[in-house]
């Protein structure tokens, strides 16, 4: 371990730390990034799950709001190696008619396929794509008084609703519905319960405004991108070193744990009041994931040709078999159909699998900790909408959530979002503070998705809690906020 004093470590290499490592480089700060794993990216890597030659994205693969993040926008990532692919659509949602529901990058487009809700998902969306950029800039970060007070009021009047009932409300027919429904069941709440209408509406917003792009060659080059800019502003990064103690860290004025509050405990605990710790000891994980990647003979056969335009695609059916599913998981329960998340990357990035060969990527929410194997359970639902699907199995690779939490401690029980993000812990995660990325320590900030905005590869959470850090300590010894 370096043993020359830093301005800051930064404890973990996903998304978040690498941010908030550039966020301090750039500011003038000398910077070092451990990370335990030998391999950096945290949530944003890839490998060889199953066969030489098929590249599989180990957690995240569609990237709505690293495209749309004010941050990654503001990085020079493409010098460094990070291109975008966007598919014609964002996503798709299949349905047992043999058609599927199109999310489309314009406003017009998505409602053309939506029937007699073509004027109600104008009236929805057209507003919130007018304004996304006030919104992300909003959301994207702690609680705060909005620059745009009435532009944050109309989005909350809706986003603070459960998605069920909002869509129920705004849309007649079942094609609307059931798009909707697997928006927001990226929330990981039951959709009777708020705020998973505001997932809903923030992904559909993202769809017609950043897309839903895939990074070419993987996952991996998101993290690989922010390495070598990190690098180039001087930063250091040093892999395979876990850390359990403070003082396995070298002399640093400010220290950011891009870590959940179970490993911060383990880490710090001992600098904290009984309080804090006790607030943190309280922090709810919420619904695991288990992920199956499949090494594919050839394209998934889809019954509704129009899945073949979308690197995602949701199988899931209606609105009531949606809602049906995540509420049996908040129940404990394991569902017999249940939502699954599907990723086709190959079909756009060809440097994904051998000639002819693709990839795909799928999972669903199980209960926290679950043991329960759900590979058949998400077969069926892939074989239900692309008859014949497993006639063009090669391989397959299959984490659960005890497997997703040994590769990556950060996911306590699977669960990928840092924790529950109910309104309860929306921005109060990880404690109710007037900054959250701090601690009682001055010298102590947490940067991880356990922190708002949360979950996803957007590096927010890292640039918060950076500027925090400018403010706390660094700004005494000449270093800008």
């Amino acid at each position: 371990m370096p043993g020359n004093e830093f301005d800051a470590v930064i404890v973990g290499a996903g998304p978040n730390g690498l941010a908030a490592a550039i966020v301090l480089a750039r500011a003038g700060c000398s910077v070092l990034v451990i990370e335990a794993a030998e391999a950096i990216g945290g949530g944003a890597c890839s490998a060889e799950l199953t066969l030489p030659g098929f590249v599989h994205d180990i957690c995240s693969a569609i990237h709505p709001l690293g495209a749309g993040s004010p941050l990654f926008r503001a990085f020079p990532l493409d010098r460094f190696g990070l291109e975008w692919i966007q598919p014609s659509a964002p996503l798709a949602h299949p349905l047992d008619d043999g058609t599927a529901v199109l999310l489309e990058r314009s406003v017009d487009a998505t409602a053309t396929g939506l029937g007699p809700d073509a004027a109600a998902y104008r009236r929805l969306m057209s507003p919130l794509v007018a304004d996304a950029e006030r919104i992300l800039r909003f959301i994207l970060g702690p609680f705060r008084i909005p620059r745009h007070p009435l532009t944050l009021a109309r989005f909350g009047l809706k986003a603070l609703r459960s998605a069920a009932g909002l869509a129920s409300e705004q849309f007649a027919g079942e094609r609307a519905r059931a798009l909707f429904a697997g928006l927001a069941a990226h929330s990981m709440l039951p959709l009777e319960r708020s705020p998973s209408a505001a997932v809903g509406l923030v992904l559909a917003m993202l769809g017609h405004t950043a897309g839903w792009p895939l990074p070419r060659g993987g996952s991996q080059r998101i993290a690989d991108a922010l390495v070598g800019y990190l690098r180039s502003l001087g930063g250091e990064v040093v892999t395979g070193r876990p850390v359990r103690a403070l003082d396995e860290l070298p002399p640093a004025r400010a220290v950011l744990f891009d870590l959940t509050p179970r490993q911060v405990l383990a880490i710090a605990g001992q600098r904290f009041p009984a309080g804090y710790r006790r607030q943190l000891e309280r922090y709810r994980y919420g619904p695991g994931v288990f992920k199956v990647d499949w090494a594919l003979a050839g394209p998934i056969p889809w019954r509704a040709p129009e899945c073949q335009r979308a690197a995602t695609v949701h199988l899931g059916g209606t609105l009531a078999e949606i809602a049906a599913s995540e509420r049996e998981i908040a129940l404990g329960r394991h569902p017999e159909r249940p939502f699954v998340i599907l990723a086709q990357p190959s079909l756009f990035d060809p440097s994904r699998a051998p000639e002819g060969k693709h990839t795909a990527w799928a999972y669903c929410h199980v209960p926290n900790g679950s043991r329960v194997d759900m590979t058949e359970r998400i077969e069926a639902q892939v074989e239900r909408f692309a008859p014949g699907f497993r006639d063009v199995i090669l391989a397959r690779s299959v984490m659960g959530p005890a497997d997703l939490e040994r590769y990556n401690p950060n996911y306590v029980g699977g669960d990928i979002n840092g924790g529950l993000q109910d309104l309860r812990q929306l921005f109060t995660r990880p404690a109710p503070r007037l900054n959250p990325y701090t601690t009682p320590d001055p010298h102590l900030y947490i940067c991880s998705a356990s922190t708002p905005p949360g979950g996803g590869v957007h590096g927010m959470c890292g640039y918060w809690a950076a500027r925090a850090a400018l403010r706390r300590v660094l700004q005494a010894h000449g270093r800008r906020a």
